[in-house]
């Protein structure tokens, strides 16, 4: 059953109902649940917009009728894969996981420019507060270790101007990340100096519009494609896969990229 949440119409001066979004359920059990979390939603409540309505947690939990825990998160503006617990005892079992870095999580990014082959990044990230969602947060001094295996999966070069650049180029990679600082994938790549486009904190804004107006796709293009790790419970073995949006969709369509679960053919 859909949920609806009141809504003020200011050209009417009545109060509408506007449905929730519902979430697609990628893996669920008695202990453990994974979405495919749309980009542009907040996990939880944050000082980052408080005039924000609509969160992954209350919409899954209004979705499925019960309690769930968070034991990581994903940035506002990427998709893809969300694990989360359904009590607290795999709540504690999969934070230790995370912690104890036993959970491996593969992202697809599109980047600015030919990045080729494959590698690692290590570069240590010192932590970047925002003024807003982290005005309670005490800043660390030292930079932090910081690790991204990185891999090229497909390049491109299309024939519109982008910036000072006579031509467009554009790469498809997936990241690994080996620690899990805040930003650390889009601070790595801008690091390298391939931003991912659509980035609006640390890319390219003049690719970025030029990405907008010639392919129709808006927002960050990064994606939570897969995650493994142990089931807090039985031990069992887990993989989940989440699809690609329909903006990224549109974007492999016109460059003729495909994806599947082994990441691209």
């Amino acid at each position: 059953m859909s949920q609806h949440k009141p809504h003020f119409d200011s050209s009417s001066g009545e109060q509408t109902t506007v449905p929730s979004p519902i979430l697609q359920i990628l893996y669920r059990d008695e202990d453990i649940i994974a979405i495919n979390k749309p980009a542009g939603m907040l996990v939880h409540r944050s000082w980052l917009d408080k005039h924000e309505t609509r969160f992954v947690m209350q919409t899954l939990r209004d979705q499925i009728g019960q309690h769930v825990y968070t034991v990581h998160r994903l940035d506002r503006p990427t998709s893809g894969v969300l694990v989360l617990a359904l009590n607290q005892e795999s709540a504690r079992r999969l934070s230790r996981q995370f912690e104890q870095k036993q959970i491996e999580k593969s992202y697809l990014a599109v980047v600015r420019g030919f990045l080729s082959g494959q590698g690692k990044i290590d570069y240590p990230l010192k932590q970047q507060l925002d003024k807003i969602a982290d005005k309670f947060s005490q800043p660390e001094k030292a930079a932090q270790s910081a690790v991204t295996d990185y891999q090229t999966l497909a390049q491109i070069e299309m024939p519109y101007p982008a910036g000072r650049y006579a031509s467009a180029r554009y790469s498809l990679v997936k990241l690994l990340p080996q620690t899990g600082r805040k930003h650390q994938l889009r601070r790595h790549m801008k690091h390298l100096h391939h931003p991912i486009i659509g980035d609006s904190a640390y890319g390219d804004l003049r690719q970025n519009r030029t990405f907008s107006e010639h392919l129709g796709c808006s927002g960050l293009m990064l994606h939570a494609h897969k995650i493994w790790f142990e089931h807090p419970i039985s031990g069992q073995k887990i993989t989940i896969c989440a699809e690609v949006d329909q903006n990224w969709q549109q974007m492999l369509n016109i460059f003729k990229w495909k994806i599947n679960d082994h990441d691209i053919y």
